[in-house]
């Protein structure tokens, strides 16, 4: 047998640590499973445990992060034509995840989930970026929505409606966990398909204290990377902005999205300071979120937004941004395979994106193109 080499023992190690660490959680749950017992299960040192995962808690983000973002198998429900029929589809697809019985089975996945929102909810460097990465999966809620919109009111903005979609599925998962047996699914999902009807306040303004965008012609070679959103490679090589943005810039990719001419596409790539704990949650988050829409919105709705998480450093880097924090927010305008627009700092986003100076391609598809 060929010996293996450093890279690929890592791998095989990192691989035998999530499945041990899954069967760990599944069988006593986050609090009571240690990490002694997983580099037991996985037969490796304590040390190999913590030389892939700086924790318990990194480790169990990463065990449901790698569930979420399985394929789905057959048979897929039909998705949703109107804003109503997605929206109840997007429901029937969420509390199809939930633990809605009360059961000790170890194998049940949905529990393993359980402990998810109080281990976030216990420390700030988690929920600040938890509360963004939201703000991020309503802001493809709602554009995915608009796509659906016909006539007048195509125009209308359903960001707010998407945040009181989520807030209600969240709220259901929540009491899923707390409370098994109390949630009627069937409740939950029509009253999804009732949010449709909603008319909220949501106008856009440009944001405050912008940043001016600096011409620029460098060469743009990005690595490949997997969209996270369609879970699929990302097209990194077309035109459009590339968005690089720290765990609490999150909302400022919808500034690009506002400010780009129609047909025009964004790549939100997401960094952070804490990569071993904040990326496997992140990778969750949107993850989890996205097989919900591809499941309950046609392809051809899905939003003209790629969201890179698991190989954004390699991505900003090329990107002319080899520092990162929570707090980046930077942005680059593609052309023809160059770099030719960057501003750095609050509001680079819109003014990359909206930059006059920089003549918006006529070449671009239409949103119906790149579905």
């Amino acid at each position: 047998m060929a010996r293996l080499s450093r890279a690929e023992m890592q791998v095989r190690n990192r691989s035998g640590v999530l499945a041990a660490a899954k069967e760990e959680f599944a069988e006593r749950g986050f609090r009571d499973a240690k990490i002694d017992a997983i580099a037991e299960r996985a037969e490796l040192t304590r040390g190999a445990v913590y030389s892939n995962f700086p924790g318990k808690r990194a480790l169990y983000f990463a065990v449901l992060a790698e569930l979420a973002e399985r394929p789905l198998e057959p048979p897929h429900p039909a998705p949703g034509h109107t804003p109503r029929e997605a929206l109840g589809a997007l429901a029937r697809a969420w509390v199809a995840g939930l633990p809605l019985a009360d059961t000790d089975e170890p194998a049940n996945a949905a529990r393993l989930a359980m402990d998810l929102m109080p281990e976030i909810l216990a420390d700030r460097r988690t929920r600040q970026p938890f509360a963004q990465l939201m703000q991020l999966d309503a802001t493809l809620l709602g554009l995915a929505l608009e796509r659906l919109e016909s006539g007048r009111s195509r125009s209308k903005r359903r960001v707010r409606l998407a945040e009181t979609v989520l807030t209600t599925l969240h709220g259901a998962s929540g009491l899923a966990a707390a409370a098994p047996g109390f949630l009627e699914p069937f409740n939950v999902v029509r009253a999804c398909e009732h949010l449709a009807a909603l008319e909220l306040d949501d106008g856009w303004t440009v944001p405050p204290f912008l940043t001016q965008p600096q011409p620029v012609d460098e060469p743009w070679s990005p690595p490949a990377a997997t969209d996270a959103v369609r879970g699929e490679p990302a097209q990194l090589d077309r035109d459009g902005v590339v968005a690089v943005l720290g765990l609490h810039r999150l909302a400022a990719a919808e500034d690009a999205v506002r400010a780009l001419p129609p047909g025009g596409r964004v790549t939100a790539v997401l960094v952070t300071g804490d990569p071993g704990e904040l990326v496997p949650l992140a990778r969750l988050a949107i993850a989890d979120f996205s097989r919900c829409l591809r499941q309950a919105f046609p392809r051809s709705a899905w939003p003209e937004v790629q969201v890179v998480v698991g190989d954004s450093d390699a991505v900003a880097a090329a990107a002319g941004v080899p520092s990162v924090s929570d707090g980046t927010e930077v942005a680059v305008r593609i052309e023809a395979g160059r770099i030719v627009a960057r501003a750095d700092g609050r509001g680079a986003c819109h003014v990359v994106a909206a930059d006059p100076a920089v003549p918006a391609p006529t070449e671009w598809p239409s949103h119906r193109g790149w579905s």
